[in-house]
């Protein structure tokens, strides 16, 4: 142990292997739905002849598996940060129903552009223009993505939890706890995850997602709930009928498809070139920022930032991002990035590469048991979303709110991450108001080139989108 101890710099950190430990887990219980999450929304758009939409989300679990390992494993021993690393959701659900359902662009031609969005990731940070772009972000901005991505962390467990729920009239309301078994018990896990956590009991967040799950399948075998209410939908039935050995997985390993039929994308670029450029930009520039406000946020709450708001060694991360996205789009899965949910295991104490190893080596194991992790309810996991959600707001102290454009660029960012569910909007919000608010003032002169240039990217970005979601453009 004491070359691990070595390796990682546990001393250098102050922690210790009991605590890199906890906090892995914890990072990977609250990030392990992916493992269900990202095969049913790319099974959707990922068709084989000869193989049924099973075997497809099969095909895809594994991919999803050893795409998220080999990033991680990458963050553990390069890297050295406490980051875990998975296909990511809204990129997923954009190369689903948008590329491929709404353009019409065959899944081969998407995972070819997955995989040049991830070499031209690769070329960027080798050459360190992706941490020269990262550190141009205003400094608001920089303190105030952590409390962006907080509150929107709080609405995704919130909502859940069915403590948030829809309204034609307001859009969002409180649910009833009275009517609803599923707000009634993430409240009562809740309540035990803060009681913990304010406690410091160590581990306080993976006891109250696996206290929460075991409870919701005691009601359920008891009689008070139906089955799939409290616990994850056919897996109670399952159990029942088959017994628990059945939910060891019978997975189908044999992912080779996916591969021929990346390959097959890469000689299909050619045949709609405009529509593959406008694909890989669109990856490319959500992924850059979705992964750049995750590392900011996340390293604020670990205290990893410096007095400029910047990670020290921020390349070796970002790799660890690139060269997942690219070895996930030749075997089957959408872009890797960096996930929100490693945030709960950094307040949990994680603090260098050993936790992220610890989340990888729980991604490989779970080749073994991928359906006994979808047995944790998803309500039960996201509870670690409240908890750090609150946590990381923590970050809003450290703004200037008597200077207009320190308030007004942290403001926005903070509150149109979780009003449009999107970090890279948060940011771009925060980005574009603060050089013009600046020069409003008079202090143009304080706005970088480089700042400008990056605001009129986003200005850029935002009409092409617009454009093509209005149907003024098409292809």
């Amino acid at each position: 142990m004491g070359a691990l101890a070595a390796f990682f710099g546990f001393d250098e950190h102050d922690t210790d292997l009991e605590t890199e430990s906890i906090a892995g887990l914890t990072t990977f219980l609250a990030m392990s739905y992916i493992i269900v999450v990202n095969p049913a929304i790319l099974g959707e758009a990922i068709t084989l002849e000869g193989y049924s939409s099973g075997e497809v989300t099969q095909m895809i679990t594994v991919a999803t598996i050893l795409s998220s390992a080999v990033a991680i494993f990458v963050m553990a021993f390069w890297a050295n940060r406490p980051f875990g690393l998975a296909p990511g959701m809204g990129l997923n659900a954009f190369f689903a129903y948008t590329v491929v359902l709404g353009l019409g662009v065959p899944w081969q031609v998407a995972l070819a552009a997955v995989f040049v969005e991830g070499v031209v990731f690769i070329f960027l940070t080798a050459i360190g223009a992706r941490r020269y772009i990262i550190e141009l972000f205003p400094e608001p901005v920089k303190f105030a993505v952590g409390a962006g991505i907080g509150v929107y962390l709080l609405f995704l467990g919130l909502q859940e939890m069915q403590i948030v729920v829809d309204d034609p009239e307001t859009l969002v309301s409180l649910g009833n706890v009275a009517t609803s078994a599923v707000a009634a018990l993430s409240v009562a896990g809740l309540a035990l995850m803060l009681v913990l956590h304010a406690r410091g009991i160590r581990g306080s967040i993976v006891i109250g997602i696996v206290a929460t799950a075991v409870t919701g399948w005691a009601l359920t075998a008891v009689d008070v709930v139906a089955p799939g209410t409290l616990t994850p939908p056919g897996s109670y039935e399952q159990v029942t009928e088959e017994g628990l050995l059945s939910l060891i997985a019978n997975v189908q390993y044999d992912f080779t498809p996916l591969i021929a039929g990346f390959v097959d994308g890469l000689g299909m670029i050619t045949e709609d070139p405009l529509v593959f450029v406008l694909v890989v930009f669109t990856f490319f520039f959500v992924d850059f920022f979705d992964t750049a406000g995750t590392l900011i946020g996340v390293s604020q709450i670990g205290g990893f930032l410096d007095e400029e708001g910047d990670l020290p060694e921020i390349e070796k991360p970002l790799m660890a991002d690139a060269i997942g996205t690219t070895v996930g789009a030749m075997i089957g899965t959408s872009t890797v990035t960096t996930f929100i949910e490693s945030s709960t295991g950094v307040e949990e104490g994680g603090r260098t590469g050993f936790t992220a190893l610890v989340v990888g080596l729980l991604f490989v194991l779970s080749l073994l048991v991928v359906p006994l992790i979808s047995a944790i309810p998803q309500y039960a996991s996201y509870l670690a979303l409240v908890v750090v959600g609150i946590i990381m707001l923590q970050g809003v102290t450290d703004i200037d709110w008597q200077h207009p454009a320190w308030a007004i660029a942290g403001g926005l960012t903070i509150t149109v991450m979780p009003m449009t569910a999107s970090i890279s909007n948060g940011l771009a919000a925060g980005i574009m108001s603060y050089p013009l608010v600046k020069g409003a003032m008079g202090e143009a002169d304080d706005v970088s080139t480089g700042q400008w240039a990056l605001a009129l990217a986003f200005v850029l970005y935002f009409v092409v989108y617009f454009a093509v979601d209005a149907g003024m453009v098409s292809f």
